[in-house]
């Protein structure tokens, strides 16, 4: 049964507030009255943020507007209606409070790790900050218990801008040791790193999985109207629940309106507009899976997916990697700091096949000299690298580069973070990034991979 974790704060708030609202027994969502003398503010509670001063109360008036209400010991506080905790959508929704047993017993478990679906509008600031732990955001969606048992727990909580390898070994840690108890993961997680982090679980439980691993996330924070929350953790309900494969994925809106979403597979996705709900896509392949959440439906479109075994993690990421871009004009000077500074692998967004200036080869050799591998793939992110057309490309490789293939360059940075931790032979970290591990690379491109941009 769901239970909701309140904050040893209480949602916020602290000390004399604390008290007075334990004792009428207010949490946000409810509507009450606050009286200072002859003054009173009738509105919903709303959390507290941590730029408040302590003696306010945030309420919610009924014209939409936020206002924080100083409370002092002789302030009285009444609770006038009862609510619950709010959806996506800014309104009241009924939590469950009876045991379900959903179609087929799933148990599904929810991980947290911050971003913006876990996240709310602060209103003193205007600025997107975590809020909402994982138990909250699934009590916001309720009709997640049509389709599975689902447990909540948070493990991070931050911005997935600060996302780092040492958190993917803390997050691909936890999948290990919990995932025996359920049938498939929910990773909520910031949509800007997410295939980061998606792929660095992709790599490191490459031998097999279970069940699914879903990785959603959220464009608009679970406060606002137009957020996309309530449909992606649904849909990431359903796939982790009946999708038949074991693998790693990302699952986000299909497009921008609420009609269907995409599993993406993990290594093969790019979040590809900064604002779009639909804004992750699959390149050089197509997504494996589309989810109906409406109609509790999920249709599978890649027939290539990895079948369910049993787990079997190798973990570990080495965060001496770099990932540059080439442009023109761009000096040796910043290869050559990688290698003075003693970074254990390079990898480079070339241009078109994948080339870059005949002016870097030395630096590339120096790199080669200095057993640090460097990996190229492509700024076009479709198509392939190929070194062998143009003589630029036989020189690179001549100095020893390694090809990338079709790997999206975010993609093959955390595999050679990835590999890098296995080994340092450089015969043995060219096998590894030649070889597909994790669907990260696609030897057959059909047509249908490249998207047709508006032509008016």
């Amino acid at each position: 049964m769901l239970e909701l974790k309140i904050n040893e704060f209480y949602f916020g708030y602290y000390g004399m507030i604390a008290d007075k609202l334990k004792e009428i027994n207010a949490a946000p969502g409810d509507y009450i009255s606050i009286k200072n003398g002859n003054k009173q503010f009738n509105g919903t509670l709303m959390p507290k943020n941590e730029f408040s001063k302590e003696d306010i109360i945030v309420l919610k008036l009924d014209n939409g507007y936020n206002i924080g209400v100083k409370i002092n010991e002789k302030s009285e506080i009444q609770l006038l209606k009862k609510g619950q905790l709010t959806t996506h959508a800014g309104e009241p929704v009924k939590l469950v409070e009876k045991e379900i047993t959903p179609p087929e017993n799933k148990r599904i478990l929810v991980l947290g790790t911050g971003g913006t679906i876990a996240s709310r509008v602060d209103y003193e600031t205007g600025a997107v900050k975590p809020y909402l732990d994982p138990n909250e955001l699934v009590a916001a969606v309720p009709e997640v218990l049509n389709y599975t048992n689902i447990e909540a727990e948070e493990i991070l909580s931050i911005f997935s801008e600060d996302m780092n390898p040492k958190y993917w070994d803390l997050i691909t840690y936890n999948i290990f040791k919990k995932f025996n108890d359920y049938d498939g993961l929910i990773i909520a997680h910031g949509t800007d790193t997410m295939a980061y982090t998606a792929s660095a679980v992709a790599f490191v439980f490459n031998k097999g999985l279970k069940g699914p691993i879903v990785f959603t996330g959220s464009q608009r924070s679970s406060d606002r109207p137009s957020s996309d929350s309530a449909f992606n953790i649904i849909s990431s309900a359903i796939v982790a629940s009946k999708a038949p494969f074991g693998e790693v994925c990302v699952v986000m809106h299909g497009e921008t309106s609420d009609s269907y979403a995409l599993a993406h597979r993990a290594t093969k996705v790019r979040k590809m507009h900064t604002s779009r709900r639909d804004a992750f896509q699959s390149i050089n392949d197509i997504p494996l899976a589309k989810i109906y959440p409406f109609e509790g439906k999920l249709e599978i479109i890649n027939k290539s997916y990895k079948e369910k075994k049993d787990i079997n993690p190798e973990f570990g990421f080495d965060d001496r990697v770099a990932l540059i871009k080439y442009y023109p004009g761009m000096s040796n000077d910043i290869i050559d700091f990688l290698v003075d500074n003693k970074y254990h692998g390079i990898v480079i967004e070339g241009t078109g096949f994948g080339h870059i200036s005949n002016r870097l080869i030395d630096s590339l050799e120096r790199a080669y000299e200095s057993e640090i591998p460097v990996v190229i793939t492509s700024q076009t992110l479709f198509g392939r690298v190929n070194l062998n057309v143009y003589s630029t490309g036989r020189k690179m490789l001549q100095a020893g580069v390694i090809p990338g293939e079709d790997m999206l360059p975010e993609t093959a940075y955390v595999k050679l973070s990835w590999v890098l931790s296995r080994t340092r032979n450089m015969n043995e970290i060219k096998n590894y990034m030649l070889t597909n591990l994790a669907g990260e690379i696609n030897l057959r491109h059909e047509l249908r991979l490249y998207p047709r941009w508006y032509h008016g």
